[in-house]
Formats: C-alpha cells, sequence, structure tokens
C-alpha cells in the first residue's frame, strides 16, 4: 500500500461538516486502498468464489449498491426500480469487468462525498425509514453505516484478493 499517512490522518476535507469528516476519511480510504488492490487485478479471478468467501467482483458490486441505497435513504427517498434491479443483480452479472466496477465504484464514493458535504449538521438525527419496511434509523446513523460497511468490505476483498492471487 501507499506511504501516505492514512486519510484520516491529513487533516479535515474541505467542505464536509465537522461531525461527517470520519465517514468521509473512510470512504475516501477505501476507495485508495480498493483501487491499488485491484490494479491489475486480472478479469478472470473477478467472478471467483475461495474458501468460502464471496467474490471479489460481488465486493465491488456490493460496496457500490450499499452506497447508494444508504445515501438514498439518508436523503429521505425510497430505492426506486433501478436500484432494486441492481441490488438482485449483485454478485450474478459475471459479464462486467474489473473496470467498470471500480468506475462504478468510484463514482458512488464521489457521490456520497458529495452529499456529505451538502449535508446539514442540524439533520443528522432526523429519523428516516429504511427498506420497505420503513425501519427507522437516523441519517448519521446511515451515514456512519455506510462508512463502517465500505471498511468491512473493503477487508474482506482485501483477504479475497490475496487468497485468489496466492493460488
Amino acid at each position: 500500500m501507499s506511504n501516505k499517512p492514512e486519510v484520516w490522518l491529513r487533516g479535515p476535507l474541505d467542505g464536509i461538516p465537522a461531525l461527517l469528516q470520519p465517514v468521509a476519511h473512510a470512504l475516501l480510504q477505501a476507495r485508495e486502498e480498493i483501487n491499488e488492490l485491484m490494479q491489475d487485478f486480472p478479469d478472470e479471478l473477478l467472478w471467483e468464489r475461495t474458501a468460502g468467501m464471496a467474490s471479489p467482483g460481488f465486493h465491488l458490486q456490493h460496496i457500490a449498491g450499499v452506497l447508494d441505497r444508504l445515501y438514498t435513504y439518508a436523503k429521505g427517498e425510497q430505492l426506486n426500480q433501478q436500484q432494486l434491479d441492481y441490488l438482485a443483480a449483485e454478485g450474478k452479472n459475471a459479464n462486467v469487468k474489473e473496470s467498470q466496477l471500480l468506475e462504478h465504484f468510484n463514482k458512488q464514493v464521489d457521490i456520497a462525498i458529495k452529499q456529505l458535504s451538502e449535508t446539514d449538521e442540524a439533520t443528522l438525527t432526523e429519523v428516516r425509514g429504511v427498506g420497505r419496511a420503513n425501519i427507522p434509523s437516523t441519517v448519521i446513523g446511515l451515514l456512519v453505516h455506510s462508512a463502517e460497511h465500505t471498511m468491512r468490505h473493503t477487508g474482506q476483498l482485501l483477504m479475497t484478493v490475496r487468497v485468489l492471487l496466492d493460488k
């Protein structure tokens, strides 16, 4: 990995509210790690599963999809049909290439960072419904979960890639 300090050690991010800095730091850290990890990763291994772990392709699709869904809920909206279709297809589209998945993931991180920059800290405790059941969460709950979920899958992706490349 890079010799740069982790994102959170590089200081505050311009335009991001203070309470949302850790969320932005985590998302940008994940992006750096994932892009470095997947550089030159062979497409023929993208959908390979090993040791009962999800494929690298699934992790890339899933991280991007979850970011999209959580930030939709944070805006107080419900998922549209395109988002539901994407959810249903996660892990099933073996024709998608690594470069396409990385591009989509990077775009979702950009969208998330933009939304963080536009989020009023006064709204962080507002209740937002999640899913068809409208399970209550809060704006900050959704945004923090987006960061921890992204980092969790980044770690899983890292392990899966290393196992696959060591075969």
